[in-house]
């Protein structure tokens, strides 16, 4: 069964998403990552060798510049050898 995950009320509360703009989930992602990435002590060109991306993709999306994809947040919170459930902070 799948659930609409912006649909959840939990999601929403955490998240702060009644009426979040686009932009302001890029940053909150954006600094989810970084918080993460730092709480393992590493730099971005740590965190990108381990996702297999490149130092300025990861960059742009720490500073919400752009929105990554799910299999994004996915590769991150593999090489961060966290859930996908604790990236959004369930």
């Amino acid at each position: 069964m799948f659930v609409n995950i912006c649909d959840d009320k939990h999601f929403k509360q955490k998240w702060h998403l009644s009426a979040v703009k686009k932009e302001e989930l890029q940053m909150k992602i954006g600094q989810r990552i970084v918080d993460l990435r730092l709480q393992k002590g590493w730099s971005q060109a740590d965190l990108a060798r381990a996702c297999g991306k490149d130092r300025q993709s990861l960059e742009r999306m720490e500073n919400g510049k752009v929105t990554p994809s799910v299999y994004s947040i996915f590769e991150i919170t593999k090489a961060l050898e966290i859930s996908m459930s604790k990236f959004f902070n369930f």
